[in-house]
């Protein structure tokens, strides 16, 4: 068979391929899957026996005449960010980084200590992230922490995203000690105004010379075509798509070890007059503790074991013999409950809420966080949310009435779920065939 494209996600344990054709309309042919062999010292074992696993549900071998790719074989691209003031640049140059799909090790807002310096040096990041003052504004703290930083973590690159007064300096730094600098826009240029984009390119760019690097990825380019995307990344660039076509809307993507949300939405005009602090029209949270395999006992305890053991009796023996994926009925129940939990609890940590306080004028009501209430569409990803009987119904508990206070999608909000599991896949896709993986999306909502 031949095939137009052949997507593959790269994952810490699994390789999974996805194969599609452009004959007359875009079309999802079939998965394969097999584990990643990064451990081996090269990815490409565990990819071709992904594809082997493609033809053997497919009954015959495949050609194709691209292959592209999304990857987090390497635990992904490791960061830490360091702004002036915490509620501003720190939080825009988070905002940058959790959407480019890094993973957030460390932030730190104002000069840097000799502790904050130890502890960067201890995580070891792949990359590192310098912001600080609005455009023509306090210039010192960044350049002080450029400075530390470079001194300390010399083989590191850079990114520099703060006051643009401080290009000159920070460019003869940089050359002086023959660093890795890359240079782009202020993440918060005015005071209230985020601009998270342009560091979000520089740091999949980074991501992809990372990865190349990574042990076990050194000869994955002899196979792939085109820029190696981070897996969190490229649903974002999906979610974004898609918005573009049907509008707001957020994304759950519950794994083994983390719960992640995206949302895409600018909110509603009535919340957006009380924010007190802007927020990203593209935001991604990563919850660490809301895995549903790996980071079963996280899940446990906030739920509570006595809890559990009301509707399941046997619930010491579901966690202590857990399996990536669940196979008796009892087993799938389990990890329904402990999903609805994922769910809840993620959109509880990205969405914003309403404040009331009291003054000399009376009470006052303002908005903080981020705002979902204009929200048109929910979307599930991931192995839970695309495998699981009651997903529909575990994505339904997040809908908040109008009265609300919390800032979550309002009871009119839709519920679609990416029934072929393709999501990452079109978000590398949609690079280069934008009108193709738009498709293919609606596809899998349809199925």
């Amino acid at each position: 068979m031949l095939l137009d494209v052949l997507v593959a996600e790269i994952g810490s344990t699994t390789t999974v391929v996805n194969a599609f054709t452009f004959k007359r309309s875009p079309q999802f042919v079939g998965q394969g899957q097999a584990a990643t062999t990064v451990l081996d010292g090269d990815v490409t074992t565990g990819l071709k026996n992904a594809i082997k696993d493609l033809e053997t549900s497919l009954g015959e071998q495949v050609q194709w005449g691209e292959m592209l790719a999304a990857s987090s074989a390497a635990g992904g691209l490791k960061m830490c960010v360091h702004g002036l003031v915490y509620d501003m640049t720190v939080r825009a140059a988070k905002e940058a980084a959790l959407g480019a799909g890094a993973v957030l090790k460390y932030a730190t807002a104002g000069k840097l200590t000799r502790s904050d310096i130890a502890r960067v040096k201890e995580i070891k990041p792949n990359i590192i992230l310098v912001a600080g003052g609005v455009d023509f504004g306090e210039r010192e703290t960044a350049l002080y922490n450029f400075e530390m930083l470079t001194d300390s973590c010399p083989q590191v690159p850079f990114i520099y995203a703060g006051n643009v007064q401080n290009h000159d300096d920070v460019k003869l730094i940089a050359g002086e000690k023959n660093l890795r600098l890359y240079i782009t826009e202020n993440v918060y240029p005015k005071v209230d105004e985020l601009n998270v984009e342009p560091v979000r390119k520089i740091i999949q760019d980074v991501f992809e010379e990372h990865i190349i690097h990574a042990p076990g990825m050194t000869e994955i380019r002899t196979m792939i075509n085109g820029k190696i995307m981070p897996t969190p990344g490229a649903v974002m660039a999906a979610a974004k798509l898609l918005a573009e076509e049907i509008g707001d809307l957020i994304v759950f993507d519950v794994g083994g070890a983390t719960t992640d949300l995206h949302s895409v939405t600018d909110g509603s005009p009535e919340i957006a007059e009380l924010m007190i602090s802007p927020e990203p029209r593209a935001k991604r949270t990563v919850e660490g503790d809301l895995g549903v395999f790996i980071n079963i006992p996280h899940i446990v305890e906030k739920v509570g074991i006595e809890e559990l053991k009301l509707e399941f009796p046997r619930a010491t023996e579901l966690i202590e013999n857990a399996k990536p994926i669940p196979e008796s009925d009892e087993e799938k129940a389990f990890v329904e409950r402990l999903t609805k939990t994922a769910v809840t609890s993620a959109l509880e940590r990205h969405a914003g809420k309403l404040v009331d306080f009291y003054g000399p004028t009376g009470k006052k009501t303002i908005a903080q966080g981020k705002d979902l209430s204009a929200v048109k569409f929910i979307i599930g990803t991931g192995g839970a949310l695309t495998r699981l009987t009651n997903r529909i119904n575990i994505m339904g508990n997040v809908l908040e009435p109008g009265t609300s206070m919390r800032l979550g999608p309002r009871t009119d909000t839709k519920i679609l779920v990416d029934n072929h599991y393709i999501m990452a896949s079109l978000g590398v896709l949609s690079a280069s065939y934008k009108d193709e993986a738009l498709g293919l999306l609606k596809q899998s909502f349809n199925k």
